[in-house]
């Protein structure tokens, strides 16, 4: 998987062995992020086989953009948010893009609400039928309130 940084700081990249059912991303795609932790790098959150998930640098909004070398067609599009500290509201907005960036179209936008230990998951599974997606974009702004949260993303797959 090739992996540019959107702004400062050092790229990264990692493999694994693809989820059968699940796009390959690691061959298909180059991500773009604003930061990653580094010890929670973004192929955590979209290779299977990996398991510590993605986490941002520092708090605040972050985007996670890929890149596809061709255009594809999507089905199905799920991700999951964990998060075991902190009570917060989180946003996130998923859009895609059929003309490598141009012009973006929204798929959902949405709040919830984490409040560890009894809600500390949000898994979302979306059908879809987007024909000749060349990018995808996942803004996620993890405290609404604008507290000091880090946005994460456990796993994001495509099929």
């Amino acid at each position: 998987m090739r992996k540019r940084m959107i702004g400062p700081g050092p790229g990264a990249v990692a493999a694994a062995a693809a989820e059968p059912g699940w796009l390959d991303l690691e061959h298909l795609a180059e991500v773009e992020i604003t930061s990653e932790d580094v010890d929670h790098p973004i192929e955590s959150a979209l290779i299977p086989g990996t398991s510590s998930g993605w986490r941002a640098a520092e708090p605040g909004e972050q985007t996670i953009r890929l890149w596809f070398n061709e255009p594809l067609r999507l089905n199905r599009i799920k991700l999951l948010f964990q998060e075991g500290e902190q009570e917060r509201t989180q946003e996130f907005v998923l859009r895609w893009s059929p003309d490598v960036g141009l012009s973006y179209r929204e798929i959902v936008r949405q709040q919830y609400n984490f409040s560890p230990p009894e809600t500390a998951r949000e898994i979302e599974d979306y059908n879809v039928d987007l024909v000749g997606v060349t990018a995808l974009e996942l803004r996620i702004v993890p405290d609404i309130s604008g507290g000091g949260a880090q946005a994460s993303l456990a796993q994001l797959r495509l099929a």
